[in-house]
This record gives structure tokens, sequence and C-alpha cells, in this order.
């Protein structure tokens, strides 16, 4: 696999997911969510002064649970850690495609010796310069690799090697890419206990007021605090579950195109015995 420019696609398809989870959920917030939320609350004001006796119980709903800014940006995290999730599950339904390609032009009963390794080589690295689908794959840098170290120790072990340790590396390469998306997995939490911190904070504020019989505004603090580390908990526990099942997708495919290169490429290969290599050279 080749390294990644700056502007490479999957920066593009960062920076993308980003803007968009923050115009999307913005929107959603400042069209339906925040009016929403003050009309409800506007109700439970004439409903509470109807009710001097206390009896009155607040209304939930959802949009009460979501309405401060901590929520808010929970959600513009998760939706962009989805976005970015769902582009590494196209990009890995892309690389698992590749092992239907024919990547050697080899007949049925032909074997690859040392001779015909540099050929094979250079056949693959035509077909990813005609083809822009082929070209940052896993699996023709993998039979490259093999083929490569084939023709350089004409060993079909070492060349069984240089597959293992590409295949591992594109492996670390698949993992490393996550990086993103765990920084996002941490931040949701952090973001969430952050407005229990604040939601606490305004409370004790208003303890004073508590103390002299108006609990609403404890209340309604307690109620952000509460509500911060609820949303964010969820949404954490959903995000993780995503990285998990991306984890292991990750794993089986690359025990997939290694599978599938030993067993085209390594499987096929063959060193001529010394009777076979004098016969050829007579």
């Amino acid at each position: 696999m080749k390294s990644k420019g700056f502007l490479s696609r999957d920066f593009i398809i960062q920076v993308v997911g980003l803007v968009f989870s923050i115009v999307v959920v913005v929107t959603v917030y400042n069209t339906y969510i925040l009016p929403a939320a003050d009309e409800i609350k506007m109700m439970d004001d004439i409903r509470a002064s109807q009710n001097p006796d206390g009896g009155f119980i607040p209304e939930r709903s959802l949009v009460v649970l979501l309405k401060n800014i901590e929520q808010e940006t929970c959600l513009i995290l998760m939706m962009w850690a989805t976005i970015i999730i769902g582009f590494k599950f196209v990009k890995l339904q892309g690389e698992q495609s590749m092992m239907e390609h024919p990547f050697l032009k080899i007949s049925r009963g032909e074997r690859i010796i040392p001779e015909d390794a540099l050929g094979h080589y250079k056949e693959v690295e035509s077909q990813l310069r005609r083809s822009q689908r082929l070209r940052g794959k896993i699996l023709p840098d993998v039979i490259q690799a093999a083929l490569h170290r084939f023709d350089a120790t004409r060993s079909i072990q070492d060349a069984a090697h240089a597959m293992r340790e590409r295949a591992e590396m594109a492996y670390e390469q698949l993992e490393s890419d996550l990086s993103l998306i765990r920084y996002i997995a941490w931040a949701i939490p952090s973001v969430g206990f952050i407005g229990t911190v604040r939601g606490i904070g305004e409370a004790l504020e208003q303890a004073d007021m508590a103390i002299r019989g108006d609990i609403s505004g404890v209340t309604t603090s307690l109620g952000l605090a509460f509500n911060s580390t609820f949303v964010a908990l969820m949404l954490s526990i959903v995000l993780m579950l995503m990285v998990h099942l991306l984890q292991s997708k990750q794993e089986s495919l690359v025990i997939e195109l290694q599978d599938n290169a030993s067993k085209k490429v390594i499987g096929l290969m063959k060193k001529p015995t010394l009777e076979e290599s004098k016969i050829s050279f007579t």
C-alpha cells in the first residue's frame, strides 16, 4: 500500500464528513430540536403555574434529552465517525473484490519459475498503470512482493515470507487508519462528562435558591448533567460496536487476501530441479 498524501481521498472524506456532520446536526437543532425544547419548557412552566401544590411532573421527551450543546457536539462527532467508518467499509469491499481479478495470466498446469517471476511482476505493474481501480490495493502489492522476492532469491519460502510481511504491513496500515475514529470514540464520552461537570457546577451555584425553596434551577442543571452523560455513553457504546465490526472485517480481509495470494501465486511457484535446469539450458 502506498503512503497517503495530505490531499488523499481519505483526508478529503474526513474533512467533507466533518463539514457535512456539522451542517446537518446544527440545521436539525436550529430548525426542530431547540424550538421544540423551548415549546415544551414553556408548556411545562404553564402547567407548573397551574399546579402550585407541586404535583406537576415535567414532560420528558427526546428533544429535551438532546437540547444542550454537549449533546449536539456528541451527535456531530458520532455522525462524523459513522461517515468515516462507512467509507472504510466501502474500501474494504473494494479490496475484497480484488480476489476475483486475474492478476497473473497463467494457463492451467503452468507453474511460476524464478526465470518468469520478473515477467509476471511487470505484468501486474502494467495492470496497475492501466487501471486506476487497482492502484493502492493490498492484493496486487502482496503479489508483487512475493514475485519480487522469488526473482531475487529463487526461494519459495522467501517469497511466502515476503508475502506475509507485506500482508502484515497492510494490516498495520489499516489499524493506524483507525486512530481518528478511536480519538472520536474517546472524545464523545469526554464531551458528555464536560456537560456533567458544567451541570453540577451550575446546580451548586443555585444551591442558595434551593435552600429558599426554589429547586427549579437546580433540577434543570442536574438534568443537563445526567442527560449529557447518558447521551454520550449511549453513542459511545454504539460507536465502539461499529469499530469492533470494522476491525473484525479488516482482520478477516487480510487473512482472505493472504490465503488468496498463497493459493494463486505461492502455490504455483516451482523451483526447477538441477536436471530440469540442465535440460532448459541445453
